[in-house]
């Protein structure tokens, strides 16, 4: 029998496509640190996903232990968490074409995100792009996962998680997978690039100016947010006069997640400022916040051996939950198995 929950369990991954940025680390990774002391949490660098578009081999590896290494360097416990990479786990992929077995076509035509990335010529997309949101689906389902951490732009592929978790329910007659519930946080959950502040901060953008990466030094990151986008108009002393103002509000959001504060509050100590002191105080927060948090992640990248050895540790504590899961849905469904 698969492992009883003793508590809730949180899955969540981040794709090991290179450029780790502060959207990132505000938008998922600080929010895990957080949640790891009221959680059976699984965090996981989900390399079978980066795989959907082209990767170097090489870049591909360094790219996960760099993901791993913001993980650690954070503040997540590997002695408590799991952090794993998915390709270790065999199970992600297994239950991925189960689940291609009992998703339908149409929930996968309403996907905004394949329509995104595959453009105009979809049937150049691969086919591992499009069946995507299934593999999302079997990573957080192999563990009975019960909570995943999610950003507004993913709650749609959650939604598919949930249609695919009751549609085997119901088409074997059990009550097997958990609804997964999503944790949606507040401040600075979608942080927008520091060049166009309609646009989310991404590390596709060919701007580097647009975002600060995990890995830029303190100069960097003060001379990328002393040229952010702004407007002319001075800080409001109210959240009410954000809007409109896409890049301005962008910034007092960051500010306000770096802080651990609310908008308000951030509005209240600069409002009715320009930008060039409140740029200086948000370019010492930012410095001070993640200069920490780099420095840890240089040691680890440069100390590959220990980050390889936390995630094939995570890898044999993920397999012995997701195993007995597997062999549970292998009764259900009717396949012979060991």
């Amino acid at each position: 029998m698969a492992r009883e929950l003793t508590m809730n369990r949180i899955f969540s991954g981040v794709q090991p496509t290179g450029n780790l940025h502060l959207g990132n680390y505000l938008g998922a990774i600080r929010n895990w640190v957080q949640l790891q002391a009221d959680y059976e949490c699984i965090f996981c660098v989900v390399d079978l996903h980066a795989i959907t578009a082209w990767q170097e081999p090489k870049e591909l590896t360094a790219n996960t232990r760099e993901v791993a290494a913001a993980m650690i360097a954070a503040g997540i416990d590997p002695k408590d968490n799991i952090i794993c990479n998915q390709s270790q786990v065999s199970g992600h992929a297994e239950l991925a074409w189960i689940f291609n077995c009992v998703a339908r076509l149409g929930w996968l035509d309403r996907m905004t995100q394949f329509k995104e990335k595959a453009g105009k010529d979809k049937e150049r997309a691969s086919v591992g792009l499009y069946a995507y949101p299934n593999l999302m689906a079997a990573d957080i389902l192999v563990y009975k996962s019960t909570h995943v951490p999610v950003g507004e732009d993913q709650k749609q592929h959650l939604e598919l998680v949930r249609d695919i978790a009751q549609k085997f329910n119901h088409d074997y007659g059990v009550e097997y997978f958990p609804i997964v519930e999503p944790l949606i946080f507040g401040a600075a959950t979608r942080v927008m690039s520091l060049r166009d502040g309609t646009s989310k901060m991404s590390k596709s953008d060919a701007s580097d100016a647009s975002r600060i990466a995990m890995t830029d030094n303190s100069d960097a990151i003060a001379h990328k947010i002393r040229k952010a986008k702004t407007d002319p108009e001075p800080l409001p002393s109210g959240s009410m006069g954000l809007k409109e103002r896409p890049e301005a509000a962008n910034l007092v959001g960051i500010y306000a997640a770096l802080a651990g504060i609310d908008v308000e509050a951030v509005l209240r100590e600069f409002g009715g400022q320009g930008f060039g002191a409140f740029k200086t105080a948000l370019a010492e927060l930012a410095v001070a916040q993640l200069g920490p948090i780099q420095d840890e992640m240089r040691r680890l990248m440069a100390a590959p051996d220990e980050i390889d050895a936390v995630l094939r540790s995570g890898a044999e504590l993920a397999r012995e939950i997701a195993q007995p899961i597997l062999r549970e849905i292998h009764d259900i469904i009717g396949v012979l198995h060991p």
